[in-house]
């Protein structure tokens, strides 16, 4: 599956291609966009999918610690011709392995694709059970407090 693309963590070279494809994603309404400087204040957050050939960015996948033990894995793309392959599973679960290496015990997402994330051990929760994200950074939303995002959370 990966024999064209290799998974790494996000360098400052990748912030505007990452942005360009959060703005494509949000513009097909699948997530949330997010501004530049927020990618530049978070970039340590993110896992990219480069291709191998030099092409460019295939994918990104975030994984943002809100509190002692809760992280929340946030802005999942993969282009669309390659989307079903695996590569947002493998993004995904590298989030994942991440969140569990720091000693994180639960992640949670905000998502439309609630199928997907059921797939990789999420289940639904309601928003009250994430209080730190909900004043961290919900409030600021333009959609705050009618947010139509699913709220899913996974033990490690």
């Amino acid at each position: 599956m990966a024999e064209n693309f290799y998974l790494r963590k996000a360098t400052v070279r990748d912030v505007k291609p990452i942005h360009a494809m959060l703005l494509q994603t949000a513009a097909e309404g699948l997530l949330l966009p997010r501004a530049l400087n927020q990618l530049y204040n978070h970039l340590r957050d993110f896992h990219v999918l480069d291709a191998c050939d030099g092409s460019g960015l295939a994918g990104c996948c975030a994984l943002s610690v809100t509190w002692e033990d809760l992280a929340e894995i946030r802005s999942l793309v993969v282009n669309v011709s390659l989307r079903g392959r695996g590569y947002g599973r493998m993004l995904a679960r590298a989030c994942m392995d991440e969140g569990a290496a720091l000693g994180i015990g639960r992640v949670f997402t905000l998502t439309y694709q609630v199928e997907f994330f059921g797939t990789l051990g999420f289940g639904e929760v309601s928003k009250d059970q994430l209080p730190q994200k909900v004043w961290a950074d919900c409030i600021h939303c333009p959609k705050f407090p009618e947010c139509d995002e699913h709220a899913m959370l996974l033990e490690l």
